[in-house]
Formats: structure tokens, sequence, C-alpha cells
């Protein structure tokens, strides 16, 4: 699963276009989760902690119309790093039967 994330996240965030212009959408995660609830009908379906004690979530509608990626510091501090449309949970296929 956390392959899985990582790797949605890092995808998400090579297809996501930037210009000089473009300003990191952050508030302290209440806030934007309140938004994305409100605005986007968005709730957490996924999240992973990074090495450095970063929170990476991302939230759908319950349908997958909408999604959007947030990562949280560990100081409260939430950006929106990545959102589309069409998001499909998969289903996790370890490599290694161990895994």
């Amino acid at each position: 699963m956390w392959k899985i994330l990582a790797l949605s996240a890092g995808l998400a965030l090579v297809s996501t276009s930037t210009s000089a212009a473009a300003q990191p959408q952050c508030d302290q995660r209440d806030s934007v989760l309140k938004i994305l609830q409100q605005k986007y009908k968005e709730a957490p379906v996924a999240l992973g902690v990074t090495h450095n004690g970063g929170l990476v979530e991302v939230l759908s509608t319950g349908n997958g119309t909408t999604w959007s990626i947030i990562v949280t510091t560990p100081q409260g501090m939430s950006c929106l790093v990545a959102a589309g449309e069409g998001w499909r949970a998969m289903d996790q296929v370890a490599a290694d039967p161990e895994a």
C-alpha cells in the first residue's frame, strides 16, 4: 500500500503543471480538510507517513469524481499538491509473497 501511495503521489506531482506564478495552496490541516469537504465533498481515502514525519493524504469523493492530494508537515501545515478527476482505488498486488 505504501508503495502504491508513494507512486501515486509521485506521478501526481510529475503530472501537475507548474509555473513561476503558481503558489502552493497551504493552511492548517483542519482548514484544508474542511474546505475540501465543503467545496468538493472529499474525504480521506488513503494516507501514509513520510520519512521526515509528514503526512500524505489522498482525498476523494465517494464515487471518485474528484480527488486531491495534500501533504501535512509535522507542525500541522497542509499544502494541496495535486488534484484531479476520476479517482479509482486499486487492489494491492504484492510482488513478493512475504510483503
